[in-house]
């Protein structure tokens, strides 16, 4: 017979933090401070510009004495390790605060080793970290609204290379970049359409249909460029790419401004899909019954809800916010499609999913994380620094595997995500 005493102590090693976070905190700042402080070049100074020609406010370069400051933010990083063990010891959660200042703290470090005896700009890699992490946050947009109403989207990997094709093409007929701008999200529909179809009319395995569309996508994209683009690449595969629109004063903001206003539009749009997804998923009844038919469709059900036709309007719309990213690779970025050119980008979307806990602000948060690997290894191979270019190629999907398995932990997605419903 289970006694009072029993709940409890079960219910204290339920709640009790994992030593997990402190450990892998730990053995970083052990890093940090013996590979980018104590080995760090002796005499070597690193500079970090951060201003750029066209702000208003110019802010003088920074220059660092590269040992001394590694050493000393390594210092700084590891007691945020040990305060976080303090904390876990004394049955605390390590706060998301200490993690993001850690996380900071620890890649400044990681900088001003890289790039001793050299400079880079903070704003440029700022600035290019958001632009590389708006296909994976409108992909991780598109996988919400699938999974937060039960449907597992493995598919948005060919959601963004279909949408990046529309994008191309009907940029290069129209000669208008927001022409290609408007048709990515109906490309993206033409996957998410029949991943509702089989996922939620027939009942299919959700998991292995997106991983069937995603080949379809490639297949079928690859098709058509070898047969029709390849040949005609000055009118179906020369798309003009998207301007760069300056918020007027704010953009003028020392180190923000540039960072975050002087952008194209799919940045805009984006900060848009994040405010309204979050304000309709948690502050709406549409939100609410969405969350209710992926956490418990059959009682979804007996209140009246319609829980196919919901699944059906979520799996649509957030194929189309996800093929909306996809035309960040060719009016966005390149000016031109290419075969396979997401390159995965879908996959570390979904995990961008997970590592933001279905939340639309977690999401673009982890988006940008991935965002800033990719535009960093970019940066560092252009410096030539002593880093094995094939490291630095690795590097988003090292940051990927580590963010998800090293700091996520067990995480609770919608209860009836992957489940069909059959009613009755």
């Amino acid at each position: 017979m289970t006694t009072t005493m029993d709940v409890q102590n079960s219910a204290a090693v339920k709640t009790e933090p994992s030593l997990r976070v402190p450990i892998v905190l730990g053995v970083l700042g052990v890093v940090a401070l013996v590979l980018f402080g104590l080995l760090g070049p002796a005499g070597a100074v690193t500079t970090f510009r951060i201003s750029t020609g066209a702000d208003a406010i110019q802010i003088p370069a920074l220059e660092l004495p590269t040992r001394a400051t590694g050493i000393a933010l390594s210092i700084v990083i590891l007691a945020l390790a040990v305060y976080s063990f303090i904390l876990v010891r004394a049955g605390r959660k390590t706060p998301t605060w200490l993690l993001a200042v850690f996380g900071v703290l620890w890649v400044l470090t990681f900088l001003t080793w890289a790039v001793a005896d050299k400079s880079t700009s903070i704003v440029s890699l700022l600035q290019g970290s958001l632009l590389l992490a708006v296909p994976l946050a409108f992909g991780a947009l598109g996988g919400l609204l699938n999974e937060r109403a039960g449907v597992v989207n493995i598919a948005i990997e060919g959601q963004l290379l279909t949408g990046a094709f529309g994008a191309a093409v009907f940029a290069s007929i129209a000669d208008n970049a927001y022409v290609g701008l408007v048709a990515a999200p109906f490309f993206g529909l033409i996957i998410g359409s029949m991943l509702a179809l089989f996922t939620v009319k027939y009942h299919v395995n959700q998991i292995i249909v997106g991983v069937v569309l995603n080949v379809f996508a490639v297949g079928l994209t690859t098709f058509f460029f070898g047969s029709l683009l390849k040949d005609n690449a000055s009118t179906l595969n020369s798309p003009p790419r998207l301007g760069v629109i300056d918020i007027p004063i704010l953009s003028d903001i020392p180190i923000i401004g540039p960072v975050l206003f002087r952008q194209s539009i799919l940045v805009y749009i984006l900060y848009v899909a994040v405010i309204l997804l979050t304000i309709g998923l948690f502050r709406t009844r549409w939100g609410l019954r969405m969350r209710a038919v992926g956490e418990y469709p059959k009682a979804a059900d007996t209140v009246g809800i319609d829980v196919e036709k919901t699944r059906w309007h979520n799996v649509l719309l957030g194929s189309m916010v996800a093929g909306l990213g996809g035309a960040f690779f060719t009016v966005g970025s390149v000016g031109a499609f290419g075969e396979e050119m997401t390159a995965g980008k879908g996959y570390i979307a979904l995990a961008a999913l997970i590592l933001g806990r279905w939340n639309p602000v977690g999401a673009l948060l982890a988006a940008l994380l991935f965002g800033f690997a990719d535009k960093l290894q970019q940066v560092l191979g252009v410096l030539e620094t002593p880093i094995p270019n094939q490291f630095m190629l690795m590097l988003p999907y090292i940051v990927t595997i580590f963010a998800v398995a090293g700091l996520v932990g067990r995480v609770r997605g919608p209860a009836a995500a992957g489940e069909p419903y059959i009613k009755g």
